[in-house]
């Protein structure tokens, strides 16, 4: 058996910010692998109507086959993979990809994250159909004067009920925490802020099958919303940075320099693994970032 291939870089992550970085080291003419587990959360989007360019909006799924037809058309190689092992080396890193181990010089991260969803039956159709939300920047407009209620545990929750008042002033916060972890001023800001605030258990809450627009609670009769926000955070995809020795900050979340590196040199991190807002655009910005400083960084031979 012969040494593995060195690659200039590979991209793990096949989501937006992926894809992105795998355009410019295209079409910079550079050998790169990117590494595509499937899990691109920007799948789940039914329709984005606040990505650039799509006045009528455009599916996450289409998105995300459009940006691949482009990344292929320069005949760039995507390999469907889990990435399972990451360590630095003298010059670059070595890789495994389900048991297969690579080299790299350079290594771009846009695994993303994995949304805490609330328990409850019927959470995938939900999403689908746009019932149940993750993200009021992304389509808050779409709810402007609905019922709405968020879900939550915490402080987060607390402030994302009461950013939703910009579009609508019908918003209920479901708080399924201890009683402790939603602090007296939060609760304060909701009640100026005129969000409803109900304790409850996380198992008490059922969404109404079928027309999915009810949240029913054990004890009394069901409240009927338009529309269910899960604010219960998200986890960050860091286990292969962490493992390479990169830092994280205080949400768990990448550190990176202004060019996208990690505190780890040669490890460069791109989309919602790095920073909280959890935008495509955001992502794809960082992305192009990213990429073309492993273009330069490998030109100037650092």
């Amino acid at each position: 058996m012969g040494d593995p291939h060195s690659y200039d870089c590979v991209v793990i992550g096949a989501g937006p910010a992926g894809l992105t970085a795998a355009i410019y080291l295209a079409r910079f003419r550079r050998d790169f692998l990117v590494v595509d587990a499937g899990r691109s959360r920007a799948a789940r989007i039914p329709l984005s109507r606040n990505h650039p360019g799509f006045p009528r909006g455009i599916r996450g799924s289409t998105l995300l086959r459009r940006m691949r037809r482009q990344v292929e058309a320069y005949g760039a190689r995507v390999t469907v993979g889990q990435a399972n092992a990451l360590a630095p080396q003298a010059r670059g890193f070595r890789l495994e990809v389900d048991a297969e181990p690579l080299l790299t010089r350079k290594v771009i991260l846009a695994s993303g994250v994995v949304d805490n969803e609330p328990p409850i039956a019927a959470v995938d159709e939900s999403v689908a159909r746009g019932l149940v939300r993750v993200c009021p920047i992304c389509d808050g407009y779409e709810v402007i004067d609905q019922a709405v209620a968020v879900i939550g545990r915490d402080d987060h929750a607390a402030a994302e009920a009461i950013f939703i008042t910009t579009f609508t002033p019908r918003v209920t916060l479901v708080h399924v925490g201890e009683p402790a972890d939603l602090r007296g001023a939060s609760r304060s800001d909701l009640s100026a802020a005129g969000v409803e605030l109900i304790e409850t258990s996380i198992e008490s809450m059922v969404l109404e099958a079928g027309r999915l627009n009810a949240l029913c609670l054990a004890g009394g009769a069901p409240r009927r919303f338009d529309v269910v926000y899960s604010a219960l955070g998200v986890t960050p995809r860091t286990e292969l940075a962490v493992q390479a020795g990169a830092r994280l900050d205080a949400n768990g979340r990448l550190l990176v320099g202004e060019r996208q590196e990690t505190s780890v040199a040669g490890l460069y991190a791109a989309g919602d693994v790095v920073r909280g807002l959890n935008q495509i655009s955001t992502a794809e910005g960082e992305a192009a970032i990213a990429a073309t400083d492993v273009h330069n960084a490998l030109r100037e031979g650092r």
